[in-house]
């Protein structure tokens, strides 16, 4: 749709963006992120308009915040000002694949599951499986359509075997470029790692209008700078993401799920440690404790060949002992944690506490969260026209409830659990847990209803309990470090607006001079997304 007529000729600065992108045109109450209700909105549907357009807001000094899919706009903390959105569904093309190289090149506005139905005919995959997030507000739960690609690329699952979690096909809508700026991942980043160890090229738009090209299959290259890895996690503050090459994997012909339930914490970091320390090379471990006195549950990711899955899935299921399990589809808690307080199952269900009735960079270099070492490791709207849904559906990609990100040594799994119980018995709440605990990352989940007071509280009692190093775990031979360690971390993913009024979302960022030093020299006017990143950023 294009600007009103009418509109533009009464307002220059609209007049100048039309000029750039037809597409632009006043805003509208679906396009507030986190609450913050811009001036404008545009759709530029070619790198060419991309560019023109940020150059008129340059000109007209706008603030200018990018948007995908919408699924994470909640995510980070509200702009400090927003004058312009950029919605990048447009730029929706898969520019090139070339299967024999294993690479892939798309516009930023793919949706992950277009881009999983393209490359599944080929045989590969794009092994980005961001965790599921409800359906935005007012719509309900779609229902899924059967199992079709696209939904077996974004939950990890296969072909064959019953449709993903309803949970995830919310992220159905979820893009190429928003799940690079937010730098998303879930439960297979254990094999295949996050959106940065994927992403070998990248093109964007710096907030002058210049088109910057980093990495693999591009032209012009910018010196210095590894685009990909310092754009992934940046939540739209240093430019706007137009294209990304990405290295892909195979799709595995089969899968299989082992399960365990574990009475506590110990146990279940024991199964932990036996499924990654193992030969059976498992693509995820995930684990799920709805509330402090209930079991923890350990699940088990098998992919391969349908006789090899078959046969690691058994030497698995022995491996993790009494009470361990095979089935062919995830459970319905895998891969919950980003949905907040909607786990699979429990809508609508929370108690008084808050707890859900019986998911530097985001994860970049020096933030712990992955593999054993710190460092990890939207849907439409009803009308098909962008900005039309109900006031608040897009602002908070649907999202209820606080959502809390840990981030530890995966040794530290039993630790990690204990500190988590004991700031939220400080703050009298009683948060789900659940992630990629075999990768050193955690979600605590806490209900949309839970006083914003506690949360403050819990945490404000979390943060210091891991700065006191009562979730450390590093290995007696790791080397000492030249600066104090970044033993943990917690970051609030999402949080209602009251609450996130009371919290710091991201806590200390030990890097943070360095980042405003490059928030500086990519963004000198801090007009892109500006206060959404960590320190105000």
């Amino acid at each position: 749709m294009g600007a009103d007529p009418v509109a533009v000729g009464t307002d220059p600065v609209l007049a100048a963006l039309a000029a750039a992108c037809p597409a632009a045109r006043p805003a509208r109450s679906g396009d507030a992120v986190a609450g913050v209700l811009p001036r404008f909105a545009a759709a530029p549907a070619t790198v060419a308009e991309a560019s023109g357009l940020l150059r008129a807001a340059a000109a007209h000094d706008l603030a200018v915040v990018p948007r995908g899919g919408g699924s994470k706009l909640g995510w980070g903390a509200p702009p400090r000002r927003c004058d312009l959105v950029v919605d990048t569904s447009a730029l929706d093309q898969v520019l090139e694949h070339a299967a024999g190289d294993l690479v892939v090149r798309v516009q930023a506005g793919v949706s992950l599951a277009r881009l999983g139905e393209v490359l599944a005919a080929a045989g590969q995959q794009l092994a980005l499986d961001p965790p599921p997030c409800p359906a935005p507000a007012g719509r309900g739960r779609p229902a899924w359509p059967g199992a079709t690609v696209g939904g077996t690329l974004a939950t990890g699952a296969t072909p064959s075997p019953a449709p993903p979690p309803p949970a995830a096909s919310a992220w159905l809508g979820a893009t190429v470029g928003g799940t690079l700026a937010t730098g998303a991942a879930g439960p297979r980043r254990l094999r295949y790692g996050t959106p940065r160890d994927l992403v070998i090229g990248i093109t964007v738009v710096r907030a002058d209008g210049t088109v910057a090209h980093s990495g693999g299959k591009v032209a012009k290259n910018v010196a210095g700078y590894d685009l990909g890895k310092l754009f992934t996690g940046s939540f739209g503050t240093l430019g706007l993401i137009v294209e990304a090459a990405f290295r892909l994997h195979p799709r595995p012909a089969s899968a299989a799920y082992v399960t365990v339930e574990c009475a506590g914490p110990d146990e279940a970091h024991r199964a932990v440690a036996a499924a990654a320390g193992s030969e059976l090379a498992p693509s995820a471990i995930e684990v799920d404790r709805a509330a402090r006195d209930q079991p923890v549950r350990v699940a088990v990711l098998i992919e391969g060949d349908a006789d090899g899955t078959a046969e690691r899935a058994g030497l698995m299921c022995a491996l993790l002992g009494r009470g361990a399990g095979t089935q062919p589809s995830p459970p319905g808690w895998w891969g919950w944690p980003a949905s907040g307080n909607n786990r699979p199952g429990q809508e609508g269900r929370t108690g008084a506490n808050g707890q859900p009735g019986a998911n530097g960079q985001a994860e970049a270099g020096g933030q712990p969260g992955d593999g054993g070492q710190p460092g990890d490791g939207g849907q439409p709207e009803a009308s098909g026209q962008p900005g039309d849904g109900p006031p608040g559906a897009a602002e908070d990609g649907g999202q209820a409830g606080t959502l809390v990100r840990i981030g530890f040594w995966a040794a530290g799994l039993p630790r990690v659990l204990r500190v988590i119980d004991g700031a939220a018995m400080a703050a009298g709440l009683d948060p789900a847990v659940g992630g990629s605990a075999a990768a050193g990352v955690v979600y605590a989940a806490i209900g949309p209803d839970a006083d914003p007071a506690a949360i403050a509280a819990f945490v404000s009692g979390l943060r210091a309990a891991l700065a006191r190093g009562a979730g450390d775990a590093r290995p007696a031979a790791a080397p000492a470090p030249d600066s104090p360690p970044v033993l943990a971390s917690a970051v609030v993913v999402h949080a209602p607006p009251r609450a996130r009024e009371l919290i710091d979302l991201w806590g200390p960022v030990p890097s943070l001079p360095l980042m405003r030093a490059v928030k500086d020299q990519f963004d000198p006017g801090h007009r892109m997304a500006p206060g959404r990143f960590a320190g105000g950023i």
